[in-house]
């Protein structure tokens, strides 16, 4: 008894030392969100100064209001809501239905072409910037939405097919080869059986494709050429403070009203973010 009441306490001194370093961790991780924040309040242009606190002593919501008033941010915000949409929308809606024939069918060249997509998405964005603006160029797509949703979609999709693909691989045929003796049709297999007990991956898929596009701004400030068609991260980047130019609160109040709509979305989600990942991720 003695001997179980000993294995107890060490058990739950250990599990209390992990919950401490892991709450220390995640005040470590935030230390850089609340000195933006804090950067964000001050009514003074400077970004570090020997007796820098994170209480400002000269607090002000004059910044954000100069981030609404005096930059196009809610034409920003609208890019971005349609880029963030769009390729959402398109990523999943060609990745989920190529990842269940990739999943479920067996044909000539199947391997080939999946391993094929996998090092085309490995490859650096950056060595394929030139050979896609001399592509999309003469086609009149740069300085154009439609011309950054391709490089974005094209990218994701490949991400979908394969994030999908690893879920729909635990899935057992024996589910659908059941739900076939009852009657089901396949399109009704796909809709009423493979959807629903993959929507936790669904999700997880469209956040993850969604932060890529909310996040990515080497693509957009070479592609979008005029302050009214940035998406949120370029007209941030464009807000980047010099020496002599600029203010450091402004970019810090801008980069936390960025980041809002992205953590609102995250901890809406958070509860099919674990499932999501870890089956998403099983080797097809």
């Amino acid at each position: 008894m003695a001997y179980k009441t000993g294995k107890k306490a060490r058990k739950a001194a250990l599990l209390l030392v992990v919950n401490l370093f892991f709450v220390l961790l995640c005040f470590l991780v935030l230390i850089p969100v609340l000195y933006a924040f804090s950067v964000s309040l001050n009514a003074d242009n400077s970004l570090l100064s020997s007796d820098f606190s994170f209480l400002p002593k000269h607090m002000t919501l004059a910044n954000y209001r100069a981030v609404f008033v005096e930059e196009p941010i809610l034409r920003w915000f609208s890019n971005s809501i349609w880029m963030a949409a769009a390729a959402v929308f398109i990523s999943l809606g060609t990745g989920i239905p190529a990842a269940y024939v990739f999943s479920r069918k067996k044909f000539p060249g199947r391997k080939v072409i999946l391993r094929l997509l996998i090092l085309l998405y490995a490859f650096p964005a950056l060595l394929s910037m030139t050979a896609l603006y001399k592509l999309l160029s003469p086609m009149g797509l740069i300085n154009s939405r439609l011309g950054l949703l391709v490089v974005y979609t094209g990218t994701m999709s490949v991400f979908a097919l394969w994030n999908m693909k690893g879920y729909f691989d635990t899935i057992p045929l024996e589910i659908e080869e059941a739900a076939m003796i009852d009657g089901a049709k396949p399109v009704q297999l796909v809709t009423k059986i493979v959807l629903p007990l993959a929507r936790p991956t669904i999700v997880v898929t469209g956040m993850m494709v969604l932060i890529y596009v909310w996040n990515e701004y080497i693509f957009a400030i070479n592609f979008m050429t005029g302050e009214e068609t940035y998406t949120l991260a370029a007209g941030l980047y464009s807000l980047q403070a010099t020496e002599m130019s600029g203010s450091w609160p402004v970019f810090a109040a801008a980069s936390i009203v960025v980041s809002v709509p992205i953590l609102i979305i995250f901890f809406a989600l958070q509860k099919n973010m674990t499932t999501g990942l870890t089956s998403g991720g099983v080797k097809g």
